[in-house]
């Protein structure tokens, strides 16, 4: 038995030597290295793009200084119609259009800021609504859009309940102090007859569906 074991030792190794090597050959080849996306911020998407759009209180603004990340911001206008910005503090932005404001903000910039670049962008309409009463699924006010009518402010209120009367259908407005009503028969509207009730709708108004 003591002569068999080096031929049997010499067995044992020659057998595991492939073993070895079909385990090397088994291991998983280095992962390569997925490259770093680059970091981007998504431009901010505008809530209107009517640049003669007047900007009021609770309006949301993306106020945006080319290469001043630092001093860049998005903020609400408050209801004293101002707006919170570094270096200048408060900002009057109520009562102005976007492209007015970035200009404004512009010439206080330059104070601490050489050639500043800036951009204004309404990103959130809180100020100017119109409210749709009665007989609508979802009654409420709503945010008024640019050269937004009746019929498309109505399709904001989810549609009519089986018990409203489309045909007497009615805008209140403020006009000169006074509340006028302007009539508005949906059925012909949608028949595209007597468009012209079909108004362009101002901030304040109500829509009234009986």
């Amino acid at each position: 038995m003591l002569k068999r074991l080096p031929a049997l030792f010499v067995l044992t190794i020659a057998c595991a030597v492939p073993s070895m090597a079909q385990d090397a050959g088994a291991q998983k080849p280095a992962q390569p290295a997925v490259p770093a996306m680059a970091s981007e911020t998504p431009a901010p998407k505008a809530a209107t793009t009517d640049a003669n759009y007047v900007i009021g209180a609770q309006d949301v603004l993306d106020v945006s200084i080319w290469k001043e990340q630092d001093i860049s911001r998005v903020v609400p206008v408050r209801p004293d119609g101002k707006i919170s910005l570094p270096l200048l503090n408060d900002v009057q932005a109520a009562g102005l259009t976007p492209g007015q404001l970035a200009a404004q903000i512009t010439e206080s910039l330059k104070k601490y800021v050489t050639n500043p670049q800036v951009t204004v962008i309404v990103t959130t309409i809180n100020s100017q609504r119109v409210y749709i009463l009665g007989e609508v699924t979802r009654p409420g006010a709503f945010p008024l859009l640019p050269n937004m009518t009746v019929l498309q402010a109505l399709s904001s209120a989810g549609g009519f309940t089986q018990f409203a009367r489309e045909t007497k259908i009615y805008v209140l407005r403020n006009e000169n102090g006074k509340q006028v009503k302007h009539p508005f028969n949906y059925k012909d509207v949608v028949k595209a007859k007597n468009t012209d009730q079909d108004i362009v709708l101002k901030a304040g108004d109500t829509i009234v569906v009986p």
